[in-house]
């Protein structure tokens, strides 16, 4: 992804759900995948509407896996509608736009979220949060804290051969 991700202001659950899930099916691939099959993604998970999709079967789920529209990843398409579920449960909780204000850390906060929610991490919180426009850290100090050093080249790995095991002594 060139550039930070574009922020939304964020009217209802649903647009939190649509917001969460990218980062869900960003792991471990690229985000020009993730953004080439964005489409199919929605018509699949029902433009992300959060009650339906937090009403989705086995059966439904096993059907997107076999979808050439979608990212066929069970575990990410079974971690969208618990993460539905999730985000409903915080709404009839008082609301997920009162819950993320409750914090006053980041850390807190994101920490809080990567319980609730499955298959988001440290970069695809700060990812959500930035995108529904809830503050977050600069994003340089916070990747350096995070332990991601990008910008400089990384040092080159050599491989030696491992020396051989001495025999255990009798």
């Amino acid at each position: 992804m060139e550039g930070p991700p574009p922020q939304i202001t964020a009217k209802s659950v649903d647009d939190y759900l649509e917001q969460l899930s990218k980062p869900v099916f960003q792991a471990g691939m690229s985000w020009r995948v993730v953004d080439a099959k964005w489409t199919g993604i929605r018509k699949g998970f029902h433009n992300f509407k959060a009650e339906r999709v937090a009403r989705m079967s086995d059966r439904e789920v096993d059907t997107l896996t076999t979808d050439e529209k979608m990212i066929r990843s069970r575990p990410k398409i079974a971690a969208v509608v618990h993460n539905a579920n999730a985000l409903l449960d915080l709404e009839r909780g008082g609301g997920i736009k009162k819950h993320l204000r409750s914090f006053d850390e980041y850390e807190d906060l994101a920490t809080d979220l990567k319980k609730r929610f499955k298959f988001v991490g440290d970069s695809g919180m700060y990812h959500f949060l930035w995108t529904v426009k809830h503050p977050v850290p600069e994003w340089h100090a916070w990747a350096r804290t995070h332990g991601m050093n990008w910008g400089k080249k990384a040092k080159t790995k050599t491989t030696t051969k491992a020396k051989p095991r001495a025999k255990p002594r009798a």
